[in-house]
C-alpha cells in the first residue's frame, strides 16, 4: 500500500505544478498582450495607426532619429509624463542609475506617491520625475559662473570641472524646485563588503559627450551630478533609458519643435501643467492631468519640495 501511495502523491504535486505552471504561463502572455494592446491603444490615441510591431517606443526612437539629423539648434528635447500609467516599479530608477553608474544618494530619476482624497475614499498615484531641463533653470543663476550651461537643444548641462564646490552645490540644490541636484560624494555601494567595491560601479560609462569612471581623484567623483536626458544614447539615436524602460509607457519623449514627433501629440492633445509653474521656471518636464481631478496643482508641488 505505501508503494503505490508514495507515487499517487507525487503525481497529484506533478499535476498541481504543472496545472499552476500553465496558468502563471497564461497569465504572462495576457499581460504581455495586454501591454502590446496598450501600447498600440496609446499610438492610436495620438492619431496613428498601430501595425505589425509599431508601438510608442518604436515611433519615439524613430522621432529621436530624425530629429539627431536636424543641427543642434533646431532639436528642442521634451518629456511628457502620464501619472495613470505609471505603476510605481521604479524599473527607471534602476534604469537611470545602471545607465549612469551613480552612487548611493544619487538618483536622477525618482518617483514620488502622491495619495489624494479623504478616508475612506482615497487614492494614490505615482510621478516619475526627474531634472526638468527649464529654460529658465533657477540653480544656473545659483551656480558658480558655467558650472551649469543651457545647451541650445534645451537640456541643462554641467560642467564636472567648473562645479565642485559642496557649498556652491548647497545654494543651487536650494534653488531648484524640483530636487534635481546631487553631489556625488565618492562612494560606493560595495566598498564595505568582503568582496570590495565591484567592477559594475567603476566601469567606463558616457555622460554629456565624454567617457569616465569613478574613481578617486576623476571626475564626476566630488561634483555636481544631474539628469541630462540620456544625451549620449540620445547621441545614438536612442531614447532615455528611463523611456524605454517604463512598463507602463507612462513616459513621452521627443523633439517639440518637430509637428510629426508623438511628445509634440501629446502637448497638444491632453490637458498639460508644469509643477511650480508659478516660479516661471518653464520646465522641459510636464505632466498630463487628464482625468485626474483629485490631484491639484499643489497637491504635486508638495513633493517636489
Amino acid at each position: 500500500m505505501s508503494n503505490t501511495t508514495a507515487p499517487t502523491n507525487e503525481r497529484r504535486k506533478f499535476l498541481k505544478l504543472a496545472i499552476l505552471g500553465g496558468a502563471g504561463a497564461a497569465m504572462a502572455s495576457e499581460v504581455v498582450r495586454g501591454h502590446q494592446q496598450s501600447s498600440n491603444s496609446t499610438v492610436e490615441s495620438v492619431g496613428q495607426t498601430a501595425t505589425g510591431t509599431e508601438n510608442t517606443l518604436v515611433r519615439m526612437q524613430q522621432d529621436v532619429k530624425r530629429t539627431m539629423s536636424k543641427p543642434l539648434s533646431s532639436r528642442s528635447w521634451m518629456m511628457v509624463v502620464d501619472p495613470r500609467r505609471c505603476i510605481g516599479c521604479n524599473a527607471c530608477t534602476v534604469a537611470c542609475k545602471a545607465e549612469n553608474v551613480t552612487p548611493p544618494g544619487v538618483s536622477y530619476r525618482t518617483v514620488k506617491e502622491i495619495e489624494t482624497g479623504k478616508f475612506p475614499n482615497i487614492s494614490r498615484i505615482f510621478k516619475p520625475t526627474n531634472c526638468a531641463q527649464c529654460d529658465n533653470p533657477p540653480c544656473m543663476k545659483a551656480a558658480p559662473p558655467g558650472a551649469i550651461y543651457k545647451r541650445p537643444d534645451g537640456i541643462v548641462a554641467v560642467d564636472y570641472a567648473k562645479f565642485t564646490s559642496r557649498e556652491a552645490f548647497e545654494t543651487a540644490r536650494r534653488a531648484c524646485p524640483y530636487s534635481a541636484l546631487y553631489y556625488d560624494d565618492g562612494s560606493f555601494y560595495t566598498e564595505d563588503t568582503p568582496g570590495g567595491v565591484q567592477p559594475f560601479e567603476t566601469r567606463q560609462f558616457d555622460e554629456y559627450e565624454s567617457k569616465y569612471e569613478r574613481k578617486h581623484g576623476q571626475e564626476p567623483m566630488g561634483s555636481v551630478r544631474k539628469c541630462h536626458f540620456c544625451l549620449h544614447r540620445l547621441n545614438a539615436g536612442m531614447l532615455p533609458a528611463c523611456v524605454s524602460t517604463c512598463i507602463g509607457g507612462a513616459m513621452y519623449f521627443g523633439d517639440k519643435n518637430d509637428p510629426q514627433s508623438l511628445v509634440s501629440e501629446m502637448l497638444a492633445r491632453h490637458y498639460i501643467f508644469d509643477i511650480n509653474e508659478t516660479m516661471n521656471t518653464r520646465p522641459r518636464l510636464v505632466f498630463v492631468l487628464d482625468d485626474m481631478p483629485d490631484v491639484s496643482r499643489p497637491s504635486c508641488a508638495e513633493c517636489h519640495y
